[in-house]
């Protein structure tokens, strides 16, 4: 297995996981659970798709952006150089 296939089965895994975690967090709620305690979960998921956002961005960095900046064409180095760029804006805000 490559270090890329690796990196998707661990997206994968992770995703796998926040899902059913989410789920719990509904039965949570369905059960009236106590807020302090349905908060904490909900920051553990909004964690774990903090870092499965790290995983994605470094698989794309190994692969679409390299690529890109090694293409003779500008638009392409631009264009990889822009969505990244995008990418940190719309997480800032």
């Amino acid at each position: 297995m490559t270090e890329l296939d690796e990196r998707k089965q661990q997206i994968l895994a992770r995703l796998r996981s926040i899902e059913g975690h989410v789920r719990g967090v509904s039965r949570m709620v369905e059960e009236d659970a106590y807020c302090m305690d349905l908060l904490q979960q909900t920051l553990a998921i909004k964690r774990a798709l903090e870092k499965i956002n790290t995983l994605i961005l470094d698989r794309h960095l190994h692969t679409c952006v390299t690529n890109a900046l090694q293409s003779q064409d500008p638009q392409a180095r631009e264009r990889a150089i822009s969505e990244i760029i995008d990418a940190f804006e719309a997480a800032g805000r």
